[in-house]
């Protein structure tokens, strides 16, 4: 998905930081309780969104014992064994999508965690996979909350995509290739076609329905000081995964997503952060449960718990 991107992933990632003018009061008040509010605090988890800045890194199949580590255990269901000769049409069908992005900038860590759907279908002989965002969980090791809203996580769209899929020795695993994917801007080679530098540029877009260019953040720094920040993006998402059960894939995620911020209700929202992502596979997985064709989002939110591992933590 972000993936899948998602990015995202599927991965839906703002990077907050402060600059402006501190001759206005509300803005020296304002930077005051931000810069109080960025002390490092590593046992303090909270919503964030995250990266301005372009993420690289690689990553290879993991298996299950790789994916799932203390920050994200296991508590999904027991699943059926892997079938003993797995076939691509093995796959076909309605799964529904966790993955988790860690990033990094410095002492400032945060993991996005994205859900969604991708369905396989079978076509031509090839396996194809449509993904879709329903919403997103941030958590971060400082006391800063951002969130988007779901409409703005489902306009993330990336477009249907072959899978690579082998059969080795009897395992079957798949790769999705990355499929870059803006959302509040419209690229007409989203692949190749650069993220502008000015925020006025007429291709930005309200992706998400609520007046404002692009896509907005929300953001709350305690203190009573909140804001809005306007981003467009580019999603650039991959994965690797194992058919590990009969209706439970397991693998690793890579972001390579970019970030355009168009504008804030406050300029102390608007200044970029250096963001990595943590290339470690443990931190970066994705688990793909089957569920019947007639699932939606609000069933998946209804039944995360049952499907998925808990909201991980920042423990490294």
């Amino acid at each position: 998905m972000t993936r899948i991107l998602f990015l995202c992933c599927f991965a839906l990632c703002v990077g907050v930081a402060c600059s402006g003018s501190t001759d206005d009061p509300a803005n020296a008040t304002a930077l005051t309780a931000i810069e109080n509010t960025t002390t490092i605090a590593p046992e303090t988890t909270s919503t964030t969104s995250a990266p301005e800045t372009t993420v690289e890194t690689t990553s290879t199949v993991a298996t299950s014992t790789t994916v799932l580590s203390t920050t994200a255990p296991s508590t999904t269901a027991a699943s059926a064994e892997a079938p003993v000769d797995p076939e691509p049409g093995d796959l076909v069908g309605r799964w529904a999508h966790f993955d988790v992005v860690a990033y990094q900038d410095g002492d400032f860590k945060t993991l996005i965690v994205s859900y969604g759907f991708n369905d396989f279908a079978d076509v031509d002989g090839g396996i194809e996979d449509s993904a879709s965002f329903c919403f997103s969980d941030q958590v971060t090791n400082q006391p800063i909350t951002t969130s988007m809203s779901d409409a703005a996580t489902q306009a993330i769209k990336p477009p249907t995509a072959p899978l690579g899929v082998d059969v080795t020795d009897g395992v079957l695993t798949i790769r999705r290739d990355a499929t870059p994917t803006p959302v509040g801007i419209r690229l007409e080679d989203p692949a190749n076609e650069s993220l502008p530098t000015d925020p006025n540029d007429p291709r930005i877009v309200d992706d998400d329905g609520d007046g404002n260019p692009g896509i907005t953040v929300t953001i709350d720094v305690g203190g009573g000081i909140t804001g809005e920040l306007y981003i467009a993006r580019r999603e650039v998402f991959a994965y690797d995964a194992e058919l590990v059960g009969a209706d439970l894939i397991e693998g690793v995620v890579e972001d390579r997503s970019e970030q355009l911020a168009i504008g804030a209700s406050n300029p102390l929202f608007l200044q970029s952060s250096a963001w990595n992502q943590v290339e470690d596979p443990a931190l970066n997985p994705i688990i793909l449960k089957r569920v019947n064709d007639d699932w939606d989002c609000d069933r998946l939110a209804a039944e995360r718990d049952d499907l998925f591992p808990p909201t991980p933590v920042i423990d490294w």
